[in-house]
């Protein structure tokens, strides 16, 4: 399932895109802030931002420009009743994969980002497996080994892992787990990660002389051989 961002800060619009887009099959967030946006843009994996032109916070073009500034590459369609061609042409330059003017028809919203998806989809090469070492995750199987053992997980644990091998490497923070992980756009106050965390360091560590799941101190977890 397509996961969608819409930044929208008109609650009968947001409401109508949202709406219509988990009819259609996708799992949607929405912002009403240019600055929660790219907090979430950022910290989460989207498949595509339906993203408003004129914000509170930091209006769209910036919140584009830092998106892209930052190296993310997920398809943005702009909406703004701003409909000249030079304002099309400014938001397509600036980073936007595709440009639709207000007022517009849902249909026509959804089509154009089925065709994003879709390019982008091909432009993908698709992934089946993820590694770390001897630890290895099969995506089509759900079978995840290390040095040829089988590890038993359950669902949480499974995505968890998942989203540490995604990110192999790099130090992830609680608030990147529980976004990435378990869909909270909040602090719930309780020790969830640690618990989670716990159990799978036992499953993909314990027995083996080279531990990968790792604590950093003040800041977060990272998946790593070293």
């Amino acid at each position: 399932m397509s996961r969608i961002l819409v930044v929208e800060d008109d609650a009968a619009t947001a409401t109508y895109i949202v709406r219509g887009l988990r009819e259609a099959g996708f799992a949607v967030d929405a912002s009403d802030d240019g600055r929660d946006a790219l907090f979430r843009a950022t910290e989460s994996d989207y498949d595509a931002i339906v993203l408003d032109r004129m914000l509170p916070g930091l209006d769209g073009m910036a919140v584009l420009a830092a998106l892209r500034a930052a190296g993310r590459s997920t398809p943005v369609i702009i909406l703004s009743a701003l409909s000249s061609l030079d304002a099309r042409v400014a938001g397509l330059r600036a980073g936007s994969d595709d440009y639709l003017a207000k007022p517009f028809a849902f249909t026509e919203l959804l089509a154009r980002l089925e065709a994003l998806l879709r390019r982008r989809g091909r432009d993908e090469a698709v992934v089946t497996r993820l590694d770390c070492g001897d630890l290895v995750m099969d995506l089509l199987s759900h079978r995840v080994t290390r040095a040829g053992r089988r590890i038993e997980l359950q669902p949480r644990e499974y995505r968890l892992l998942e989203y540490l091998l995604r990110h192999a490497g790099e130090v992830l923070t609680r608030t990147m787990l529980l976004e990435g992980v378990w869909d909270y756009h909040f602090d719930p106050g309780t020790n969830v990660i640690d618990v989670h965390i716990s159990r799978l360091r036992r499953k993909i560590d314990d027995g083996f002389a080279t531990p990968l799941l790792h604590t950093v101190r003040g800041a977060g977890y990272r998946l790593g051989s070293a």
